[in-house]
């Protein structure tokens, strides 16, 4: 057998094992290069100071580096997108807007359903489509990374099977990427997606995405703990942890030095939020009727004081919060929410279904009854509330009878608006082990388009309702359809269309002013759709002055 390299240097090294040979083995070690020389590439240097990363990924090295990024999926999503912006920028790569302009694309990608995913496959093969253009005129090929849920659950179809991508990074990897992106420089395949028990980002402070926005996306915690049996985030993106308190009122602070007017705090169970870092004998408390598969946490800072807290910064900010779980609204909850003018009153209130047999296959602890109470409870509390929601249409199982009750339930409540879908299997959930998707896919799309349909009839029935009244608007800008026209959104996020006229800069005035994005004005409203409200502007104010004799009066003249 012929010997190793490892065999053959330990004969050669014993064979001249003396003390003399030892000192002059050691001598010239001492003089030779260091391992920085070796893994930064540069044989004139011995010694890296002052380095707070690792020396192969200097900035230096990725300043010519361009990277675009497309982000598809839920708000979260964009929120991980803008912190991958801030930890790209800071190891030296510049973000581009231009596809044509870069030699690395990163894909954000979504898992909820299948047709999310359908989107991501189509988009990868136009990238492939762009890489074989890029590599025929450019020396440094380029690469392709796909990110977040779709990365962690499809990791090896991605890199073995599809031979479409060179990086896949899951949710709690980015601060990874630099590295990833130069292993694959170096002809690898680079792929981490390990989930994390503590990453929550906290020491990141995101770069926007759009920094014309007067709106932003305030990342509070990460992963969940429900395990309802359809949903794959607890799988992809971990257990649920919260980002400490500190950190999010000081980026809040951030945000309002920079004219931020509106701050969504996200989390895939945001109000179950609870900073452990805050020595406090606090209980979670469960909405009335409802329960939880997971042990019930004690001590921490909670959802409620960290409402109070945010909403204090800066009271023209308004806050708005998602997704909640139904769970966890107690009272004190919803005392905060009635009491600051500037946390809105609309509130996201996922039923998935109206069917308590099809509740309880889908884990999501509460019957219809118990989600009824809780909507009647949460209305008297909050006078002038407003709810979304989300269902999933034809889940295991679902009869006809149950898809009826769910079209009842929505008729009953009445939602600002609902996100409606045919349910998809997806695996790893618990419904993919332990339920059949027996409901054929004609009959899921058709009553998801009949439960669309009953949404749309209510929400214009609602709408009719707010004609002569007066609603506080922020607004956003030009409206698609005229020039003529601007829109922009009321406390209950319901688009309100308007012409852009000169207003009084406050009531009863004689000066007059355009309406800019983030401005509040006062918007009477005289007509409506199913989806938007359609107004005339009455003047400039802000939120304080509005609400001064009361929430949402409509007194205002």
């Amino acid at each position: 057998m012929r010997p190793s390299i490892y065999s053959w240097y330990n004969y050669s090294f014993n064979r001249n094992l003396s003390s003399e040979n030892i000192e002059k083995f050691k001598e010239k070690i001492s003089k030779g290069p260091s391992l920085s020389n070796f893994i930064t590439n540069n044989p004139n240097l011995s010694v890296v100071d002052d380095v707070d990363y690792p020396p192969y990924l200097t900035s230096e090295n990725n300043a010519s580096r361009k990277i675009y990024v497309e982000t598809y999926g839920c708000q979260m999503n964009v929120s991980d997108t803008e912190i991958i912006y801030s930890i790209l920028k800071n190891a030296g790569f510049e973000i581009v807007k231009d596809i044509n302009d870069t030699d690395v694309i990163f894909i954000m990608t979504c898992a909820i359903r299948e047709g999310a995913e359908q989107k991501i496959w189509s988009r990868l093969n136009y990238f492939k489509t762009v890489k074989r253009k890029h590599d025929v005129m450019h020396a440094h090929k380029m690469k392709i990374g796909v990110l977040g849920c779709m990365a962690e659950r499809l990791k090896h179809k991605l890199i073995e099977k599809e031979k479409i991508v060179d990086i896949v990074a899951g949710p709690d990897s980015y601060k990874d990427l630099p590295n990833l992106l130069s292993l694959a420089d170096e002809g690898q395949k680079a792929v981490n997606v390990m989930l994390s028990a503590d990453e929550t980002y906290a020491d990141i402070m995101p770069v926007r995405i759009n920094e014309m926005s007067k709106s932003a996306f305030v990342s509070i915690m990460r992963g969940c703990d429900n395990m309802c049996t359809y949903c794959i985030v607890p799988f992809t993106r971990g257990r649920e942890r919260s980002r400490p308190v500190s950190s999010i009122l000081d980026e809040i602070r951030y945000l309002s030095d920079q004219g931020i007017k509106e701050i969504t705090l996200l989390g895939q169970n945001v109000n179950s939020y609870r900073d452990l870092s805050a020595d406090l004998d606090s209980e979670m408390v469960l909405s009335p009727g409802f329960k939880t598969v997971y042990k019930k946490r004690k001590g921490g800072l909670l959802f409620a004081d960290l409402l109070d807290r945010v909403s204090d910064i800066n009271p023209e900010i308004r806050i708005r919060f998602t997704s909640p779980h139904p769970k966890d609204f107690p009272d004190d909850v919803l005392h905060v929410i009635n009491a600051k003018p500037n946390i809105c009153k609309l509130l996201h209130m996922p039923a998935q279904s109206g069917n308590s047999e099809v509740l309880e296959r889908m884990r999501r602890g509460h019957t219809r009854e118990a989600y009824f109470e809780l909507i009647d409870h949460i209305r008297k509390i909050i006078p002038n509330v407003a709810f979304t929601s989300d269902f999933i249409c034809g889940f295991c199982d679902e009869t006809e009878e149950a898809h009826h009750d769910t079209l009842s339930l929505i008729k009953e409540v009445k939602y600002e608006f609902a996100f409606i879908f045919a349910y998809s299997m997806r695996q790893k959930t618990h419904a993919y082990y332990d339920l059949k998707d027996n409901v054929p896919e004609e009959v899921k799309k058709r009553r998801a388009e009949e439960a669309h349909s009953v949404f749309r009839d209510c929400a214009l029935e609602l709408h009719k309702k707010e004609i002569g009244k007066y609603h506080l608007v922020q607004v956003l800008g030009p409206s698609k359809r005229s020039e003529s026209d601007w829109s922009g959104r009321n406390d209950w996020n319901t688009k309100v269309i308007y012409p852009q006229v000169p207003i009084p800069v406050e009531k009863d005035s004689n000066n007059y002013h355009l309406p800019t994005p983030g401005d509040y004005i006062v918007v009477q409203i005289h007509d409506c759709s199913s989806q938007v409200l359609k107004g005339k502007p009455m003047y400039h104010t802000t939120l304080q002055e509005f609400y001064k004799n009361g929430f949402l009066k409509n007194d205002v003249k």
